[in-house]
């Protein structure tokens, strides 16, 4: 049986752009699209697709402050999926970003 690391071939992953980009923003709620892009390993354009189905779906709030955007995460929604409805956004973030979400930047 082959373990992960000698699998490194394939080229999927276990979270999709949308769970890796909403990590990234509950990590870092001013993070520049830019920088979203780059880390998750994704074109500009397509990240900015992603904050906006994240923001159109209610899982993001966009506030201007100055010249930048500031996200909040709103971690009392579920999953979309049904097979994973019953799991909170808060749950995922808290497995990956070791519940380092600033409080500020939380909408409960």
């Amino acid at each position: 049986m082959m373990n992960a690391r000698e699998d490194t071939d394939r080229s999927w992953t276990l979270l999709t752009n949308h769970g890796r980009v909403l990590l990234l923003i509950a990590k870092d709620p001013e993070s520049r699209i830019r920088d979203l892009a780059e880390i998750a390993g994704v074109t500009e354009r397509t990240a900015q697709a992603i904050v906006g189905d994240l923001e159109s779906a209610g899982y993001l709030t966009k506030t201007r402050q100055g010249r930048r955007n500031v996200y909040a995460v709103h971690l009392q929604l579920p999953f979309r999926h049904p097979a994973e409805a019953t799991h909170t956004v808060g749950e995922l973030v808290g497995l990956f970003a070791n519940d380092t979400v600033p409080e500020r930047h939380v909408k409960k």
